[in-house]
């Protein structure tokens, strides 16, 4: 059976042929132009030939395509409702400005998009590794980082927690003398900061080689003058006045050091195993593609080739079970080919000499042979892979609190030790110089970003933990951020909404007939069928226990339908297009039939010997908990969009059954993306829920992706936020889960800054003319723990949250 889709092809998005002229400009600021090489003044992205940017900005301007329903599902074509359409030149799926700009691989920020070169090294702002712009599909999960960090972890890890008993405890049991305690220590430690810590260190002085002060600087400051002064309290005690002698030795700090080292390693490692899942949405979409195509050769002889070697113009043949290699048209045979993994149509399409066939799409039966259109660079799957590349990049990173005061606040504490050092020595009297040299390190010590550094790990790591036992994934802390804030919800329909896969709906029979006969005669003429349409019916048929017949003289009218005969008896299924070819009149049965289709599904009408018996509805079913999850999201305030690619006929039916009053039709990849950026610069943020590779640059561009785990690999990887059991509930759970956690992140923070601000002025000194009170080093590394213990007992609260 060979059901027929009306089905005006999905075309690729079309490019803009490169340009002569020796003008540069950026492709995210076409007004920017210039005669010579450079960077972009707004977004610092490399500026390239004004050809080369053009012809990296896809046209969203895509003509309206068709109702990607049946043939027989309407009578004439739908008006499709569309996104406003996008400037030109102003597309947001550009792609990566720099893929054309230079040669080789470009390395970038994750957190600092504009920074972008053409090797390996660390981000000159933030200190974190460049990582590529576009992965290699064939590159592994191995992250030299990642693997250098945890064996720096796991190595030092016995050595912290040593340096840490002996220091709590060490005194109590009273092993050896004091001095031999401190000695012990500064050599257990030893490997742990200057090893283990290393890299932070660099990323320390890099940040002030750059002027760029971040964490790092803190992270390298606290360690650093705590081992600093531990060091210098174990060589040289006799600096020190007696009355920072405790335990018989000076107070020295290196448990305070490698912990942090330790903290700041773990840390570290779980955001690097974060972050190499950032590019798993690229390297999928890469790996969809055959590596060869068939080639006919002009004198009819056929040839493996690589995928490379295809040119526009070349004749290809596609067997059955094999990938469309490239975007192009069909030329002869006729087959059913899934385009599921790009459009997101539910079913397989029909394709005829003449139609559109579109690369990475899978052949499920009849043999093709087509002519290539577009290849490399210019195929859908490519432009794709270039708009989540490049809505990935897009994204503003996460602006932490802390990250946003942290250069200040390096500034400010640097400010304060060194006022104090020098206020100490100048007026402090015989001692004052040492005094001040004991208030500065104190200062620096109690300023340790040890609580400001845990403050947002510890409250994701807690949300995250609560979310996964509620069947909801989060990919990163943004998300979390993001997510309390978001005010429209874009949602693909097949997938989301519905289950993603058809099922017999009902059937309708004529006065005389019964709705089991009607079905068990359609099931029977659709035994030898391969599509997904006549399966729904025979597997109806069979739940029911009905007694199927071979159905003799078989035959398929592509496109609208078929004939055979059944126990003697000639049936004709399909569509009206059909029954107007064999005389049958379909009037007794129209309104039933026009019923169904505002419904959604997808009629057959079924004929016997010249006359009408019954119809035949096929849809895709609407999920349970949908009704449910679409009115707790519009009673919460939130905005609902429907984005399909399905047809506007039953994309306005499923959006009436669950009340969603903003529908667009038959939309694209690049339409949902055009969709989500209108949205944004109309200043809402966006959510954006689907499960499909069609969804995927949609997923990556809005503030909130969120990607039914019932769907596709490169869904979930593009989007930040995975509903496990592909549950729309669950929007609303993590949307809760968001609130409560950046509440207890603000928490955490103000935590932190209260101790330093009650601590760094009482460590340097300013009350000591009104208390006489000075604190010593020691009781600044307390502060600072408890900072740290209150930092992540609050953080633990999430786990009873509700």
């Amino acid at each position: 059976m060979d059901h027929h889709h009306n089905h005006g092809g999905l075309t690729a998005a079309t490019v803009s042929e490169p340009h002569s002229a020796t003008v540069y400009t950026c492709p995210m600021h076409p007004e920017v132009r210039q005669d010579r090489p450079g960077d972009c003044p707004k977004c610092g992205m490399h500026l390239v030939p004004e050809g080369q940017a053009e012809g990296n900005r896809i046209d969203t301007a895509t003509p309206r395509g068709h109702d990607h329903g049946h043939a027989h599902h309407h009578d004439g074509p739908a008006t499709a409702l569309r996104p406003t359409a996008v400037a030109a030149g102003a597309s947001p799926a550009a792609a990566p400005a720099d893929a054309p700009a230079m040669a080789g691989t470009i390395y970038t920020c994750p957190m600092h998009p504009e920074i972008r070169q053409d090797h390996p090294g660390s981000c000159p702002k933030c200190g974190m590794t460049l990582e590529p712009l576009i992965p290699e599909a064939t590159a592994d999960d191995d992250n030299p980082e990642l693997r250098d960090f945890s064996r720096r972890f796991w190595w030092t890890l016995p050595l912290t927690v040593v340096v840490t008993t002996l220091a709590m405890a060490g005194h109590r049991f009273g092993l050896m003398a004091p001095a031999q305690q401190s000695w012990l220590e500064l050599l257990l430690s030893l490997p742990v900061v200057l090893w283990a810590g290393w890299p932070f260190f660099v990323r320390c002085l890099q940040s002030f080689l750059h002027r760029s002060p971040n964490m790092w600087t803190l992270i390298g400051i606290g360690t650093g003058a705590a081992f600093a002064y531990s060091v210098v309290a174990t060589v040289a005690p006799q600096l020190f006045p007696t009355s920072f002698t405790a335990h018989g030795r000076i107070g020295v700090y290196f448990e305070a050091a490698a912990v942090i080292i330790s903290l700041t390693l773990l840390g570290q490692m779980l955001e690097l195993k974060a972050r190499s899942q950032t590019s798993a949405a690229i390297k999928s979409l890469l790996r969809l593609s055959p590596k060869t195509a068939r080639r006919i050769e002009p004198d009819g002889s056929e040839a493996d080739v690589p995928l490379t070697d295809v040119h526009v113009g070349d004749r290809l043949r596609i067997r059955p079970g094999e990938k469309v290699p490239v975007d192009g048209v069909v030329l002869e045979g006729t087959s059913a080919v899934d385009e599921a993994m790009l459009t997101g149509e539910p079913v397989p399409v029909t394709k005829r000499p003449g139609d559109k066939v579109i690369g990475a799409t899978i052949n499920t039966s009849g043999s093709l042979v087509m002519k290539s259109e577009r290849v490399g660079s210019q195929t859908m799957l490519s432009q794709i892979v270039q708009m989540v590349a490049q809505a990935q990049r897009s994204k503003a990173p996460m602006q932490r609190m802390a990250d946003q005061v942290a250069g200040w606040f390096v500034l400010v504490v640097i400010g304060i030790a060194l006022a104090s050092f020098f206020a100490w020595g100048l007026l402090g009297g015989e001692q004052g110089w040492q005094f001040g040299l004991i208030n500065a390190v104190s200062v620096l010590i109690i300023a340790c970003p040890c609580a400001l550094g845990l403050a947002t790990p510890m409250s994701i790591m807690v949300a995250t933990g609560k979310a996964a036992t509620q069947g909801i994934l989060f990919r990163d802390a943004s998300a979390i951020e993001n997510f309390r804030r978001v005010d429209t919800m874009i949602v693909d329909k097949t997938g989301t909404l519905t289950e993603g896969k058809p099922a017999f709906d009902r059937a309708v029979a004529t006065p005389g007939a019964t709705e089991d006969e009607v079905l068990r005669l359609a099931a029977s003429l659709d035994q030898g069928s391969e599509h997904p349409l006549a399966h729904a019916i025979v597997d109806a048929a069979r739940s029911r226990n009905l007694t199927l017949s071979a159905a003799v003289d078989f035959e398929s009218s592509t496109g609208i339908g078929v004939r055979g005969g059944i126990d003697g008896q000639k049936l004709v299924l399909g569509n009206t297009a059909l029954m107007e070819q064999d005389g049958v009149d379909v009037t007794p049965l129209h309104g039933p039939a026009e019923e169904m289709r505002q419904r959604g599904s997808s009629v057959m009408f079924l004929a016997r010997d010249g006359q009408l018996l019954g119809i035949l509805a096929v849809s895709d079913p609407i999920k349970p908990s949908t009704p449910e999850a679409v009115k707790s999201l519009q009673d919460a305030g939130m905005r609902v969009v429907m984005a399909t690619g399905d047809g506007l006929t039953t994309a306005k039916s499923v959006a009436k059954q669950l009340g969603i009053d903003e529908v667009y039709g038959e939309v694209k990849p690049a339409d949902k993306l055009a969709l989500v950026d209108r949205l944004q610069r109309e200043g809402r943020v966006v959510g954006m829920a689907g499960d499909g590779i069609n969804d995927a640059p949609a997923l990556a561009k809005a503030d909130v992706g969120v990607a039914m785990g019932t769907g596709t690999d490169v869904a979930m990887n593009s989007a930040q936020v995975t509903l496990v059991k592909g549950d729309l509930r669950g929007i609303a759970r993590a949307r809760g889960i968001s609130q409560a956690t950046i509440a207890n992140m603000r928490q955490n923070l103000m935590f932190a800054f209260v101790y330093n601000a009650l601590g760094v002025p009482l460590a340097a000194g300013a009350l000591y003319p009104f208390t006489g009170w000075l604190l010593s080093p020691m009781i600044a590394a307390l502060a600072m723990s408890l900072s740290s213990v209150s930092v992540v007992f609050n953080s633990l609260r999430l786990r009873g949250a509700k």
